[in-house]
């Protein structure tokens, strides 16, 4: 049972309490959070376990945590999230402190903005927004595609329609883009999300990247990326920062990209492990390998394609498959999204499924254009906190 259905979100004001929001500094660890705060470092660290333990290696600087105190200034509620859909959570209950990893409660708004180019797409969407992920998704997605610097004029249109997570009132993680067009010389060029979650252009091409489509031919998905998942194996909410291809045992597995091997052995739960340093600071992971193909090593640079171990259920593991994880600069994120696969096409079904999708879109993208859509500014952080039910209880 999801353990949310005993914290309830809640104005402070009812408890005569006050919410801090604060920013995570550089350089801060978990440990010293918790000794500049006078929390226990017994309960709240050295007696968890050590994936919880891990958890809190996760911490990043820049991300907004709250804390929540009575009236007599005394913590009774700790919330510090460590990606976009999981926290933790420190609570006190009868004087005594606890620890939990629980997912976010956040609402997500579908949203959208026309503006006149300024400068590059880059500066206006900066300029006009504020936000630098805004900025970065769209150029992200239109990279391979179209050249800005030299085919931009000041005056052409562009259109944005994207999905944004807000948490306390706040917008919260990386948006993701919906629908996006940009004029270039009196030309408007189109990409889409399409329901497999990949962006295509306006002809139903996919649109390009380095990664093959899957590192294990003929396999299914048989769990996502998700920065929440219930472990089956642990029993609790953790991170699962990659996809999983079921297959059977012993099916190759092939190189996603074209990289430099770092590493080619057995790492803890992950089992039997390949890590491929590739270009821009990009890095997959190959896990639960029942075995590495000969010649496999690290040092050794491989190709797009090629095979380099096969699958398995080593580590931690349900049964047979590959836990294929991408990063950049060392920080997880979704193969799927971030980085586009092997060019294609739509046919068949699949692309009268798009043109209608497609349809949809280009009916939004020429209100906001014909009406301006200007972006609409965040409000204030709201005041609010999560409350324990047996805390509540007692107040």
């Amino acid at each position: 049972m999801i353990r949310l259905l005993f914290a309830l979100l809640i104005t402070t004001t009812i408890f005569a309490s006050q919410v801090e929001r604060f920013r995570w500094k550089n350089g801060e660890t978990y440990l010293v959070f918790l000794e500049k705060h006078k929390l226990p470092l017994k309960s709240l660290y050295y007696n968890l376990d050590k994936d919880d333990q891990r958890l809190t290696e996760e911490m990043r600087a820049g991300i907004h945590g709250q804390i929540l105190k009575n009236g007599k200034g005394e913590i009774l509620q700790v919330l510090l999230p460590l990606n976009n859909e999981l926290q933790i959570h420190i609570y006190r209950v009868k004087n005594k402190y606890n620890f939990e990893a629980i997912p976010i409660i956040s609402t997500t708004k579908t949203e959208a903005f026309a503006t006149k180019i300024i400068s590059s797409p880059n500066y206006t969407i900066m300029k006009k927004t504020g936000s630098r992920k805004l900025a970065q998704i769209f150029t992200a997605n239109f990279r391979h595609s179209l050249n800005f610097k030299n085919d931009m004029r000041n005056g052409d249109n562009l259109v944005m329609i994207y999905k944004q997570k807000y948490r306390l009132g706040q917008p919260f993680s990386m948006p993701i883009l919906d629908a996006a067009m940009i004029e270039m010389r009196h030309k408007k060029h189109y990409i889409y999300l399409n329901d497999d979650k990949r962006y295509y252009d306006e002809k139903g091409h996919e649109v390009e990247g380095f990664l093959l489509a899957r590192p294990v031919r003929a396999a299914r998905i048989s769990s996502y990326f998700t920065k929440r998942r219930y472990h089956p194996i642990l029993h609790k909410w953790k991170a699962h920062l990659g996809i999983d291809y079921a297959a059977r045992r012993g099916t190759p597995i092939h190189a996603a990209g074209s990289g430099t091997i770092s590493w080619a052995a057995r790492m803890g739960t992950y089992g039997n492990l390949v890590k491929i340093r590739h270009a821009d600071g990009y890095e997959t992971r190959y896990a639960h390998m029942k075995s590495f193909r000969r010649g496999i090593y690290r040092g050794k640079h491989v190709k797009k394609g090629q095979v380099i171990g096969y699958v398995g259920t080593t580590g931690r593991s349900t049964g047979p498959h590959l836990h294929f994880e991408l990063r950049k600069h060392g920080r997880a994120v979704n193969p799927l999204r971030v980085v586009q696969v092997t060019t294609k096409k739509l046919k068949g079904k699949k692309y009268k499924a798009f043109v209608k999708l497609k349809k949809n879109y280009d009916e939004n993208i020429a209100l906001h254009l014909e009406n301006q859509t200007p972006y609409k500014k965040v409000g204030c952080y709201e005041n609010m906190c999560y409350i324990h039910r047996l805390h509540a209880q007692s107040l």
